[in-house]
């Protein structure tokens, strides 16, 4: 199991954007980094995170934009992303004392000065048209 202290262990882990680890880790500190995680087990008090691929994930809280689990996710007080998903049937994602909430990802662009929100689907459709 890789084992993290601090955040400056994990910036110089990642990579492309992605920080990644073989196997299992566990991280001693509340994580929140704007990179992707890839790894076996997660195991953190507090989670925060863009997406986050792994086999199961045990926390206290977590906040991602999308979660992809093998069989289980869970945090004590709350999940928070835009997306939640296990791979395995059946698989489990709860929390315990709390709730998880689905967010839906929104983009912001800016047009003459005026920043707009987009949804995720709205933002794709104008993708699309202008390429």
């Amino acid at each position: 199991m890789k084992v993290y202290t601090n955040l400056e262990q994990v910036e110089a882990d990642i990579k492309d954007n992605k920080l990644y680890i073989e196997g299992n880790v566990e991280f001693q500190f509340d994580l929140n980094i704007d990179a992707d995680i890839e790894a076996g087990n997660i195991e953190t008090e507090d989670i925060k995170a863009g997406n986050i691929e792994t086999e199961d994930i045990k926390a206290r809280n977590i906040n991602a934009l999308n979660i992809n689990y093998y069989a289980v996710c869970f945090a004590y007080i709350g999940i928070e992303c835009a997306s939640i998903k296990g791979k395995r049937s059946p698989c489990k994602h709860f929390c315990l004392d709390g709730e998880i909430t689905i967010k839906p990802r929104v983009h912001t662009i800016t047009i003459d000065g005026k920043e707009i929100e987009l949804s995720e689907e709205s933002f794709n459709n104008l993708k699309e048209q202008l390429t």
